[in-house]
């Protein structure tokens, strides 16, 4: 489908800025979608990476979805930081539902990078409560009935994929350095030099006016920023992991675990997805318990990471493990678990 082309009743338009907006062409199903989906390209992407994902959506649900993919940090301004890019992000989706005053409901889809700029863009984004709140009895870690909101909208669904939560400077958390500690220590050193500011944050090396690394501040609510309260507010977060062949974002950062987490994982779990491999529903752990965790409890991760590990499990999460072992792609897993195109889709369904 080209720009403002209409294929199986899915309408997709390009702005002069990059942005695409993907909707139902029957006028009567896009007046009724009350769903914002803001889709989040990774580092050095464009928003044209999530265009087939978008279509897929409003296929399936296309009087329910409005479909936004974003533009404000395509290419090189994804080397700017996690925080100035999730600025920029904040402001583009608040003007996307000044724009569409029928919304009443909002998602986020994130690759790689793009899961820290949408949890930046969220703790911005979000709205305290008003009114009286109850403590929840689900065991997600939340609040429950009176919650925040996420740009006045009611915050759904907070899916990651292959996003490097606990950051890339661990062992084996970036994979194509095969684990040696020579080679990670001498990625944290010059990684600035080729991802600049971004590289910073990835790999904890950031200490702006001399405060902690930005992803260790992002384990709280500080300042006007709510970022664990902002995560809280959604019905549901989900994060999609590689178990392997990802050599850009490993297993434990994706999936926020440690090494004494990773499961067994099976063949296929999943007859109509046969690429998922282990599914697991966390429950939210309370942080003060086991406050002593010996280096040998979760493995060769440092006092940060485990940090790290600890804030994010404060909420519920549902983990998706996936393996294209049996792909002919598989070395772009990566890649692959995004499905940016219609060959990257029927490759993904058809393995088994």
């Amino acid at each position: 489908m080209q720009n403002g082309v209409a294929a199986d009743g899915v309408c997709s338009s390009e702005s002069v800025n990059g942005s695409r907006d993907v909707c139902s062409c029957k006028d009567s199903d896009s007046l009724s979608a009350d769903h914002l989906v803001i889709m989040v390209h990774g580092i050095l992407g464009s928003s044209s990476d999530w265009k087939f994902g978008a279509e897929q959506f409003v296929k399936r649900l296309p009087d329910k979805v409005f479909v936004h993919c974003s533009e404000r940090n395509m290419s090189k301004l994804t080397l700017d930081g996690v925080d100035i890019m999730g600025e920029r992000l904040a402001k583009e989706v608040l003007e996307i539902i000044q724009e569409k005053p029928n919304l009443c409901k909002i998602s986020f889809v994130a690759h790689s990078v793009g899961g820290l700029v949408a949890r930046y863009a969220i703790g911005r984004l979000y709205r305290p409560p008003k009114g009286e709140v109850k403590e929840d009895a689900s065991g997600n870690g939340c609040k429950e009935e009176v919650k925040g909101t996420i740009g006045g909208l009611e915050a759904m669904n907070f899916i990651t994929v292959a996003t490097p939560h606990i950051g890339s400077r661990g062992n084996k958390q970036v994979p194509f350095l095969f684990g040696v500690p020579a080679f990670e220590k001498a990625a944290s050193c010059v990684i600035h030099l080729i991802f600049r500011r971004t590289g910073r944050h990835l790999f904890l090396t950031d200490n702006d006016e001399g405060k902690p690394p930005l992803l260790k501040r992002m384990l709280d609510d500080c300042d006007d920023l709510y970022f664990m309260s902002a995560l809280c507010a959604f019905r549901r977060r989900v994060l999609y992991s590689n178990v392997a062949y990802d050599h850009i974002v490993g297993w434990r950062t994706s999936s926020i675990r440690r090494n004494s987490e990773l499961p067994k994982w099976e063949e296929s779990l999943n007859e109509i997805y046969p690429h998922i491999v282990y599914e697991e529903h966390c429950k939210a752990c309370d942080t003060d318990q086991d406050e002593t965790i010996s280096a040998e409890d979760y493995g060769s991760s440092d006092k940060l990471e485990e940090e790290l590990v600890r804030g994010l499990s404060q909420v519920s999460w549902e983990k998706i493990d996936v393996s294209f072992h049996r792909s002919k792609q598989r070395s772009a897993a990566h890649s692959v678990i995004q499905v940016k195109d219609q060959a990257l889709h029927i490759e993904d369904a058809m393995f088994s």
